[in-house]
């Protein structure tokens, strides 16, 4: 077999045929058929060689693989359509070359390839042994090869004779036959094929352990459907009805009876005419009688009377909320409008302040004296669009969303829905929550809200939805747009002793199981707790600092064995330590380079001093006291506006020139930012270049433009009771901030001086001691 010769060759589909191998195959191809007779006329020997892709219907070389298989034709069979059925045997492997087409028919150099053995007799010995034990295993889990063919390989002692009919056998991809074939050590062909018949075992091993799980899974069942037709013929016979029937006549009674819109009863009774094909115990079942207890539920028509006593209701929000006049005032606006109208929308609110200041607590307060029932939904952390509209029924566990779920709860269509901390959603690859909520606040929109698990309308037009906020920068703008925006600013120091003493005090003397006659707490005692120990808008670690003392002193009673306790400043200071809040006074000297600002925060308002030193130099403005950009931008619209009215401002026209300009905020480490100062350093800055020291008891606040121009600014309310507790007097004001000042409490406007300017030529003369 060292010799080349030119065979007829016949492409092979789907089939790799190897030496020792006896098989038979229909052969259909024009070209294929007259390459079986000529075979037939020259000493009956063809070559097989297996095609790369099966679809190919006219292969050249480039489609076969590079190794097939000379064989010797023992029969042909004609059959009807010219086709012939051809018995083969294999004969040895071969490599061919030059393919050529001659009278219509493929043919080759079949290349006869040397097995090498690459092994000792022994090694063979041991492997063939090896795959023999192999494939009795593989034999008996699977049944893949007739025993009768697995005895007959039993008696062939040839190592590459027999691994060739164990490979003619085996179940294996073509890739993998032809990989085999073209394995020329017969050493690493019987190690691939132990590595083959091993893993082939394993896996069928797990096959026939899912199949016997699913025959006894599939058993059970049959045996527990026998069981329940027995029981089912049982109780026919005994005139008893099953719990099926009882539950699906429970179920269309309270569909009959429940007052549902026309679509949810129509749900209803197909969703229970499924029930009824399901199988009782069926995991489908389970879903439905969930979905149909969902329906029921549901306060499809159920409303409460609103409460149209507009001065019972002001009583109420009165007596348990101190001020939050804007919130109280829509409230009865409100009312009084339902009271002409029945028909009106429930409005939506969104309350905007800092954290502490009542605006969950008012919402409940709102309920109650609307006579609705509250229900709350918290927004913080909300990432998954779903959580609002629910999940859809096709997935497994899906529940409605929190909107469904809340009005459930309610028991009426017509609650106070609180939706708290909107401000505090984010959004991510599930969707963004904020989008959900559009139809749900929009009144033209929400009667015809849809669930996705629901799948009904729901009205929600009546609902009176109040949403809060701790700011407005985070909530997209169509939701913003859907809302009416209420500020509810931070609490005054008169209204926090107000608070504390009708509010706080005997809420907290009451959750500790004490009366005012044994723990009693002085005005003085508060005072020094609001002033040295809370730096807040609102009441919130106000409340806890009083129940932390109400707590020592229930403490020291029971230690002291008295009967009553006073909480006064020095017991306060026992108590809590020392303070750890301390309001900056106004500086009581008039001083040069030195003015007072007013600044925002959110625990309130606050003074803000600036400094401004002048130095020998060449005209450097240097900016210190961690400021933001755009308070540094006003610093040098302040610097260019005094350069270009330096005569008239009464400073050096060449300050610019030969003078350096330090402008310094205290407490450095505290960013600060804004353009509201902007008139507070203009005002410095001319102090410390003409030397004219500023008054020490007015304060300021507004924008500075290029041309002088004073621009209003927010938060004027706090910014004034900063200044009123620093012990200023006079409060310099842009102009168009005049209508805020009916925002103030009347106890303070009456004891400070607000000065409005509309330019920066008003302001100096005010500020500066004597003429700039």
């Amino acid at each position: 077999m060292n010799n080349s010769k030119r065979l007829p060759l016949i492409p092979l589909r789907g089939l790799t045929v190897f030496p020792h191998m006896i098989l038979h195959f229909d052969v259909g191809r024009s070209k294929s058929v007259l390459a079986v007779n000529e075979a037939i006329l020259n000493k009956q020997e063809i070559l097989l060689v297996t095609q790369k892709e099966a679809q190919v219907e006219d292969p050249s070389e480039e489609d076969l693989y590079a190794i097939g298989t000379v064989c010797v034709i023992r029969q042909t069979l004609n059959l009807a359509g010219n086709t012939v059925r051809v018995l083969v045997e294999g004969l040895y492997r071969a490599k061919i070359k030059n393919l050529e087409q001659e009278n219509s028919f493929l043919s080759a150099e079949a290349l006869p390839l040397e097995t090498l053995t690459q092994a000792s007799p022994e090694e063979l010995e041991a492997l063939m042994r090896s795959v023999k034990q192999a494939l009795y295993h593989y034999v008996k889990v699977s049944g893949a090869v007739p025993r009768e063919t697995f005895g007959a390989m039993e008696d062939i002692r040839d190592a590459e004779r027999y691994a060739d009919m164990v490979l003619a056998f085996l179940p294996m991809s073509v890739a993998d036959k032809q990989a085999f074939l073209e394995e020329p050590s017969l050493k690493k062909l019987l190690e691939k094929l132990l590595v083959f018949i091993n893993n082939e075992t394993e896996i069928v091993k797990l096959e026939n352990k899912i199949g016997r799980k699913v025959k006894t899974n599939i058993d059970k069942s049959q045996r527990e459907y026998y069981l329940r037709e027995q029981l089912r013929a049982i109780q026919e016979e005994l005139g008893e009805e099953d719990e099926t029937k009882k539950e699906i006549t429970r179920y269309h009674h309270r569909i009959t009876e429940a007052d549902l819109p026309k679509e949810a009863k129509e749900r209803a009774f197909y969703e229970l005419d499924r029930l009824k094909n399901s199988g009782p115990y069926s995991a489908e079942g389970g879903v439905i009688r969930t979905y149909i207890d969902w329906i029921l539920d549901l306060p499809w028509r159920v409303y409460t009377q609103d409460s149209k006593d507009i001065k019972r209701s002001r009583q109420i929000l009165d007596a348990e909320h101190y001020g939050l006049k804007d919130v109280k005032d829509r409230i009865v606006e409100y009312l009084a409008v339902k009271a002409t109208k029945d028909s009106l929308k429930g409005p939506i609110l969104c309350l905007v302040g800092p954290p502490g200041v009542g605006k969950t607590s008012i919402a409940k307060s709102v309920a109650h004296a609307l006579d609705r029932n509250f229900v709350r939904m918290s927004l913080g952390g909300v990432r998954d669009e779903a959580e609002i509209r629910g999940h859809r029924r096709t997935y497994v566990g899906a529940t409605p969303g929190r909107i469904i779920y809340g009005m459930r709860q309610a028991k009426s269509s017509n609650p106070l829905f609180l939706l708290d901390e909107v401000d505090k959603m984010a959004e991510d690859f599930r969707g963004d929550p904020a989008d959900a909520l559009l139809e749900v606040l929009d009144a033209e929109q929400n009667s015809t809200f849809r669930d996705h698990y629901l799948e009904l309308e729901y009205d929600l037009s009546k609902v009176m939805f109040i949403t809060t906020a701790n700011s407005l920068d985070t909530i997209p703008w169509a939701l913003l747009d859907r809302m009416e925006v209420i500020e509810v600013s931070g609490y005054t120091y008169e209204e926090k002793r107000n608070i504390a003493k009708r509010h706080l005090i005997p809420k907290e003397l009451k959750e500790h199981g004490v009366d005012g006659r044994t723990l009693r707490i002085t005005d003085e005692a508060l005072s020094a707790i609001i002033d040295g120990y809370t730096r807040e808008s609102g009441v919130r670690k106000l409340e806890q600092q009083i129940a932390s003392c109400i707590r020592k002193a229930i403490a020291r009673l029971l230690e002291t064995h008295k009967k009553s306790i006073t909480i006064n400043p020095k017991v306060v200071e026992e108590f809590l330590g020392h303070p750890r809040f301390a309001y900056d006074k106004a500086d009581q000297k008039d001083r040069v380079g030195v003015a007072t600002g007013l600044a925002w925060t959110p625990f309130g308002g606050d003074i803000l001093p600036i400094e401004v030193q002048v130095m020998d130099g060449g005209g450097k403005l240097e900016l210190t006291g961690s400021l933001g950009d755009v308070m540094k931008e006003s610093a040098r619209a302040a610097y260019s506006y005094i350069r270009s009215r330096a005569k008239e401002l009464g400073v050096p026209q060449d300050f610019h020139k030969n003078l350096d300009l330090h402008i310094h905020v205290p407490e450095g480490a505290t960013p600060k930012d804004g353009p509201s100062a902007g008139i507070t350093m203009a005002t410095a800055m001319v102090s410390a270049l003409s030397g004219t020291p500023v008054r020490s008891d007015v304060a300021m606040t507004g924008e500075i433009t290029l041309t002088g121009r004073v621009l209003p600014i927010g938060g004027l309310r706090e910014k004034s009771l900063a200044a009123y507790r620093a012990g200023i007097k006079t409060i310099i004001i842009p102009k168009k901030n005049e209508p805020d000042l009916d925002d103030i409490p009347e106890s303070i406007r009456t004891e400070m001086t607000f000065l409005p300017a509309s330019d920066i030529s008003e302001v100096i003369p005010q500020a500066l001691r004597g003429d700039a």
